[in-house]
């Protein structure tokens, strides 16, 4: 190598060296509570930490973590030279990090130099279904704090997206509660001119929201209504498609949470090269039994293409999730 080659490379090295990280870890502080439903309350997080938070233009399913305070109160410092927030929050005793869990940001809000990040929470307070999320999010008052990990704006390499319909001519959203917040920003994203279906399944009548979605997109609320997760929503997807089943959910006997995308597979299943989105485009997320039952009936009963589906288990009822 050339003196004036080992030079350049030292030069990009350094450039390397000094990019920014792909993500923001930004104290946010509580500015604005609204309780929407029974089960669903919009909580408002602002300050100068999340100046230059996540993508205005491009939100769709976004995923960002949350950490909510320990007991003590006092959020833990993820700050780090090198930016691995996440050695940093591993580093710290488990009894003083915090408690972290996933979200999917409903809203940003840019105003100038302040940005407003917006989070839906399920008020999941019946015994055995409610976590450390449920229970913040019941008691949060404005001017509590919580910290928020996502990406930062105009770094689009972080992932946290799993929404990629390619050319598809139709789209098919499908979730529980957990996956509202995600499907209502996608239908409020997608071009005006789309056209498919939403299934969205909540607990009561009560929790039925308003969505801007396009003309083409039927939304269809399932309420429960005192019935099991799922046992309202598989049914409704599934007779859409010309198929009758019993709303049973299978039990696969594990604790993981299923996650298969066009892109990418969980299991370790083998992916096709190509991705082929031009008929239609399957986007299935909530619990995790709920989501592996409907894969199997739309895949391999139904004979869906492996490359036109995307299916996220959001939680698993009855293990606590780590994050």
């Amino acid at each position: 190598m050339s003196v004036r080659e080992e030079s350049t490379q030292t030069v990009d090295d350094a450039s390397e060296a000094a990019a920014p990280a792909p993500f923001i870890v930004a104290r946010g502080k509580v500015v604005r509570i609204d309780r929407l439903s029974p089960n669903f309350a919009r909580v408002s997080f602002s300050g100068p930490d999340l100046t230059g938070f996540g993508n205005p233009e491009r939100i769709l399913d976004q995923r960002i973590k949350l950490i909510f305070p320990p007991a003590s109160g006092r959020l833990p410092d993820l700050s780090r030279p090198d930016g691995d927030w996440w050695a940093a929050f591993l580093a710290i005793p488990e009894a003083e990090r915090g408690t972290m869990r996933t979200y999917s940001i409903r809203d940003l809000i840019v105003d100038g130099a302040e940005t407003t990040v917006v989070v839906d929470f399920v008020m999941h307070l019946e015994p055995g279904l409610t976590g450390p999320a449920s229970s913040w999010a019941s008691g949060a008052c404005v001017g509590d704090e919580l910290l928020l990990i996502g990406p930062r704006r105009g770094s689009h390499g972080g992932g946290g997206i799993e929404y990629q319909p390619g050319d598809a001519r139709t789209v098919v959203l499908a979730g529980d509660e957990t996956a509202a917040p995600a499907i209502a920003r996608i239908l409020e994203e997608l071009p005006r001119e789309a056209a498919g279906s939403a299934y969205i399944e909540v607990p009561s009548a009560a929790d039925v929201l308003t969505i801007d979605a396009p003309e083409g997109i039927t939304v269809r609320w399932v309420p429960r209504e005192g019935l099991g997760h799922g046992e309202s929503l598989i049914p409704a997807v599934l007779a859409d498609m010309g198929m009758t089943v019993a709303p049973a959910v299978a039990d696969d006997g594990s604790e993981d949470l299923v996650w298969e995308t066009p892109l990418y597979s969980g299991s370790g299943e083998e992916l096709g090269a190509q991705v082929n989105h031009t008929d239609r485009y399957f986007w299935i997320a909530g619990e995790s039994r709920v989501v592996t039952t409907l894969r199997r009936h739309l895949v391999k009963d139904l004979g869906i293409d492996r490359s036109q589906v995307a299916f996220m288990g959001y939680w698993r009822k009855g293990v606590a999730m780590r994050g």
